[in-house]
């Protein structure tokens, strides 16, 4: 039977004959049959896995070095090409389309000779905190089969969650890794924005859009990081002169005390289930204990982090999914029309859902004469301020300790008729995406719903070493309280 602990690991197997990556990608396959009913995949790769898995073998026996991701067996999001494969946003506008390139951060995997195993479903065009806004329908959370897994990216972390895949990428918005990874029990990594090349990933707001990972273990999220990670001529809002930095040997330094902060209001915010807010103040207490600074600050602009994300991000998918007519691309509605306007409006109609039409008529109004000036530039401040203040707080403090959602996964349809309600449980994820800085959810917890839950860690823009290395003490920790 095969199983996997981490790529370390399954490397290791691999080079003294224990498995094969023909064994594991066999392995996961099955998984995906078995759990067909979770709903996590739009499509499986099943040929060309096997493919891959028996020509990688077939190099091993050869000699050949292993590359870094050797055999690893990816899934990737719905919203992220690879060449000669359909990727669909999980939206009825692009059904069938099939993509003509590969996204870089597919293409530095496959270098590395990664196995790709399918394609994840998702909340359309990245839009949503559920995963039930997908033309294929909703994903399932494996541990409550029926509640919500989190979205956007609900379909990759639950192809983790289940054990359908050994890592899948997400995306990452305004939390669309870090909550669906706390609601399924995770890891969820959002790099810093320019970590990770967004060449290849269908544009919902462009400069919040974050490719992210999600795993079992931080050193092989670190890896896949790594591996991603490298300078592109195609992603102009990269930092092109950071070094190629080995994220993989973060540095575990146990007598290190770190310098924490948290903030006032977002722990003692109406929101926030009381069990996640005392779990997480029993870790706070743990970590000074153990020898680390953890201060409790104030941040008065948290009534104002929902409002501008969603003033912004619903400005930019406004104009960046005005490109799906139905002329150069795109869903084209075969009923009769007489005039290009109707044209355009049976076309869109059609082919967008509910919350993609939502988001891109709010973005349009924010953007229009008169209403310019009101909410678009005045979210802009708020955004500008956002990145001042946590630049100050960086100054003094090594990280910031937050929750990663108001409560544990919900119910399927139990937030149907309250999309604003939806919204505000993005309250303590955006903050991130607003500022640019990397985050990352770390499973710690399971609430007495049963349900799994966490904590979420930011640190500084470009800060991902120190992140990763915080994240891999904090799940030491819990596990030393869990075991004593």
């Amino acid at each position: 039977m095969f199983h996997f602990e981490s790529i370390e690991s399954y490397h290791k197997d691999l080079l003294e004959g224990k498995t094969s990556c023909c064994i594991a990608v066999e392995f996961y396959l099955s998984n995906i049959s078995r759990n067909t009913h979770l709903n996590a995949f739009t499509e499986v790769y099943t040929d060309e896995a096997m493919q891959k898995a028996a020509a990688l073998d077939a190099k091993r026996k050869a000699g050949e070095p292993l590359r870094k991701l050797h055999g690893v067996v990816i899934a990737i999001k719905d919203v992220i090409c690879y060449k000669g494969h359909t990727v669909t946003a999980s939206s009825a506008i692009l059904k069938e389309f099939v993509s003509l390139y590969n996204a870089t951060a597919v293409q530095c995997m496959l270098d590395e000779d990664a196995i790709i195993i399918g394609s994840c479903n998702c909340d359309e065009f990245a839009m949503g905190s559920t995963n039930e806004n997908s033309v294929y329908g909703p994903v399932i959370n494996a541990i409550g089969e029926n509640m919500v897994p989190g979205g956007s990216s609900g379909g990759s972390a639950v192809a983790v969650q289940a054990k359908m895949c050994m890592l899948s990428l997400g995306s990452d918005t305004g939390g669309s890794v870090r909550q669906p990874a706390d609601f399924c029990g995770i890891i969820g990594l959002k790099p810093g924005y320019g970590s990770i090349s967004r060449y290849g990933l269908i544009a919902y707001a462009s400069s919040f859009d974050q490719i992210g990972i999600f795993g079992r273990k931080v050193k092989d999220v670190a890896l896949l990081l790594e591996v991603m990670s490298k300078p592109d001529q195609y992603d102009s809002t990269m930092n092109m002169d950071l070094p190629e930095i080995p994220f993989s040997n973060y540095k575990i330094n146990t007598a290190k005390k770190y310098r924490f902060c948290f903030f006032r209001q977002m722990i003692n915010h109406p929101l926030l289930d009381k069990e996640i807010a005392s779990r997480i103040l029993e870790t706070i207490q743990k970590l000074r204990d153990a020898g680390h600074s953890v201060d409790e600050i104030d941040f008065n602009l948290l009534d104002f982090i929902v409002p501008a994300y969603y003033v912004l991000t619903t400005a930019e998918a406004s104009s960046n999914l005005s490109r799906y007519d139905g002329i150069r691309y795109g869903h084209r509605s075969e009923a009769p029309v007489k005039d290009l306007t109707t044209f355009y409006l049976q076309n869109r109609s059609e082919g967008f859902g509910a919350e993609v039409k939502r988001r891109i008529m709010l973005g349009t109004f924010v953007l229009s004469t008169g209403y310019y000036d009101a909410y678009y530039n005045k979210a802009q401040q708020v955004r500008k301020m956002l990145v001042d203040n946590i630049s100050l707080v960086f100054n003094s403090y090594d990280a910031v300790l937050l929750p990663n959602s108001p409560t544990t996964a919900y119910k399927i349809g139990e937030k149907d008729k309250d999309p604003i309600a939806v919204y505000l449980a993005d309250i303590f994820t955006v903050f991130a995406n607003l500022t640019g800085i990397p985050a990352i959810a770390v499973p710690l917890f399971k609430h007495s719903n049963g349900m799994p839950f966490g904590l979420q860690v930011m640190t500084n823009k470009s800060d991902e070493l120190t992140l990763l290395g915080i994240a891999h003490e904090l799940i030491n920790m819990h596990a030393e309280v869990q075991q004593s």
